[in-house]
């Protein structure tokens, strides 16, 4: 890698703090890269960084060429809503490893991306939430009436989810407040026979957007990589999310008055033909885009791996179960998803493997085996939640070894330089981070 001149370690903190303060708030899906990028950064301009990492905050110490160095720490909420800026970020972190950028360039692209507003207008947001959840639904129950309740239910859901972008107090609460208003609806309008499939089935799609399937994951494949601070901490928020779902479910049916016996996980008898299942995976796809503020080109290549990934997923659960086979469909995704997203102007590999993955329907196992056990169903929850478990871990460990396969090295640690005695320093108030001490020169 060509190096350019080396930065001054004012200017060399304040660009790394921005850029893991990016990187931290578009990590939702895993802070495994974070660290490399990082180190990457600090390289392309003659110095090092080391990392001290957890999902929401990061503590890092840069040394300049001269030496010196500095701590700052670093804050960003992980998210996967702004998928536009993961985009963004790969041809800078690309420029910067092969020494195309300088320093003054770099820190201009990442001020355009840190600024840059939302792809998409609310409305087409509002659209994404109702086509994700439409192209979810047959997975659920392949029927004419899920595919209408949720047209409904996720409309509900959708104007929440624009209404929180707005409302920060509602973005706090969104998933209690989604779930318990999803239920309520359900309950008085559509769960009234049997004969079309149970509540929480007839709820799930519209509440698929906010079930943390992803972080779930997530957790696990950083805690399979060796991570464990961040994957245990991401695995007590993926369960504080799925409990806050759960109870609004639950808070649905005591304010309507419902038995909790009526939370029965029956499915409905198909009657969806097979070309509309088909055609649901290119309305997901296209939901997703809008959803997660994924640019509009990259629409190919996200619905040929959710296809790819569906098609292994259904050959080899009937060779192996579905355990197997979500474990080879997580494989094939992480393999092709690494190969296709190795060019820079191609999708980030993490943007090409979230659609593919939410195929796997992780998270609503979570969900139906909580409000079957709430139902008094303690076998079936039981159930459910045990194949939450393993469906989880075989899909996150598919995961890694995917990547593994393909990604040679894997992560590679960095480490800091022995330091002389530091002297405190103040803030230098840049990025977000707070500079907390500088070594002697």
């Amino acid at each position: 890698m060509e190096k350019h001149a080396a930065a001054d370690l004012d200017d060399l903190t304040a660009f790394l703090a921005r850029l893991t303060g990016l990187l931290l708030r578009s990590s939702g899906e895993g802070a495994h890269l974070v660290e490399q990028a990082v180190a990457d950064g600090a390289r392309a301009f003659g110095g090092s960084v080391s990392l001290l990492l957890v999902p929401e905050a990061a503590a890092l110490t840069v040394t300049a060429a001269d030496g010196r160095t500095r701590t700052v720490t670093v804050h960003g909420f992980p998210e996967v809503f702004r998928l536009d800026q993961v985009a963004a970020l790969k041809p800078l972190l690309a420029g910067l490893r092969s020494g195309r950028i300088g320093f003054t360039e770099a820190s201009r692209k990442l001020a355009v991306i840190e600024a840059a507003p939302a792809p998409y207008p609310w409305w087409l947001k509002f659209l994404g939430i109702v086509l994700f959840s439409l192209g979810f639904a047959p997975l659920m129950q392949p029927t004419w009436y899920e595919i209408a309740t949720t047209a409904v239910l996720g409309a509900l859901a959708a104007a929440l989810a624009v209404t929180a972008d707005r409302v920060p107090r509602l973005a706090r609460i969104l998933p209690l407040v989604v779930s318990t208003a999803v239920s309520v609806v359900t309950i008085q309008l559509f769960a009234d026979d049997p004969a079309r499939g149970g509540p929480v089935l007839l709820m799930l799609p519209a509440l698929f957007y906010f079930v943390p399937g992803d972080y779930l994951s997530a957790a696990t494949a950083e805690l399979a990589a060796g991570l464990i601070t961040t994957g245990a901490i991401r695995l007590v928020y993926s369960v504080f999310l799925l409990v806050q779902l759960y109870l609004g479910v639950m808070l649905g049916v005591f304010v309507t008055g419902t038995s909790t016996h009526a939370l029965f996980d029956v499915a409905a008898d198909a009657d969806l033909p097979r070309w509309a299942v088909f055609l649901a995976w290119i309305v997901f796809t296209l939901g997703t885009l809008f959803s997660f503020a994924i640019p509009v080109r990259f629409f190919w290549p996200l619905l040929l791996l959710v296809y790819v990934t569906v098609g292994v997923q259904s050959a080899f659960t009937k060779l192996l179960g579905d355990t197997g086979g979500t474990f080879v469909a997580a494989v094939v995704l992480a393999v092709a998803a690494t190969l296709i997203g190795r060019k820079p102007h191609r999708p980030p590999r993490l943007i090409l493997i979230l659609p593919g993955f939410f195929t796997l329907t992780v998270g609503s196992l979570g969900m139906r085996g909580l409000t079957t056990l709430a139902g008094g169903y303690v076998i079936e929850g039981f159930q459910d939640l045990l194949k939450l478990v393993t469906i989880v871990t075989a899909l996150a460990v598919g995961l890694v070894v995917g990547g593994a396969l393909t990604e040679g090295p894997g992560i590679t640690r960095t480490t800091a330089p022995p330091q002389d005695p530091v002297t405190s320093s103040p803030s230098d108030g840049q990025g977000g981070a707070q500079a907390l001490d500088e070594a002697a020169p």
